[in-house]
């Protein structure tokens, strides 16, 4: 049983499977699906297009040179039967196969690393840019308040607030949340 891969997407071509175009020098053409067809029909190319193997090889998301990638190769030549030969090879493909996606991983959290010190670093600018967004106003609140306290404006308030309160005879006070200041009346 022969897998083939798609011409335009890089896919497995199962047996029963995909389009076949042959070109009029006899050169075949193996599609996965339609869609793979009908872009190949408007000339278009694979590198440009995002969801290929083509496309992530060049953009340098998929890993694209590794000695792995050599046994992949087709090779015609034809060799005579052997049940020892054959056991041989099939336990290679399996090695095989498993190094080429402990490398691929390998890769792939490497390229994850790289975006999230990026990332990070980009956070950090944006947290030292918009400081003041992230202070608590209740802080500011007190700082001025400690300003007016040591500028002595804070006492002249409160004593022409007992005066008020004295002459309403309504009793109040300040509460304080940790989201704001409230003032209340009892």
């Amino acid at each position: 049983m022969r897998i083939e891969t798609c011409y335009f997407c890089s896919s497995k071509i199962y047996p029963g499977h995909g389009i076949q175009f042959v070109r009029n020098d006899c050169k075949i053409f193996r599609f996965c699906r339609s869609k793979c067809h009908k872009l190949f029909k408007r000339k278009k190319n694979p590198r440009k297009t995002a969801w290929t193997k083509a496309y992530r090889k060049v953009r340098g998301k998929d890993l694209a040179v590794d000695p792995s990638f050599e046994f992949a190769k087709r090779r015609n030549v034809p060799l005579k039967y052997d049940r020892e030969f054959w056991n041989k090879t099939v336990e290679a493909i399996k090695k095989v196969e498993h190094i080429k996606t402990k490398r691929q991983n390998l890769y792939l959290a490497q390229r994850l690393r790289k975006a999230r010190e990026v990332e990070t670093a980009r956070d950090i600018k944006a947290v030292q840019r918009d400081i003041a967004i992230l202070n608590d106003p209740t802080e500011a609140i007190k700082a001025k308040k400690k300003r007016m306290v040591e500028a002595g404006i804070v006492e002249e308030i409160h004593e022409s607030e007992n005066e008020a309160e004295e002459n309403m005879e309504v009793d109040t006070h300040w509460e304080t949340n940790e989201d704001k200041l409230t003032y209340i009346k009892i």
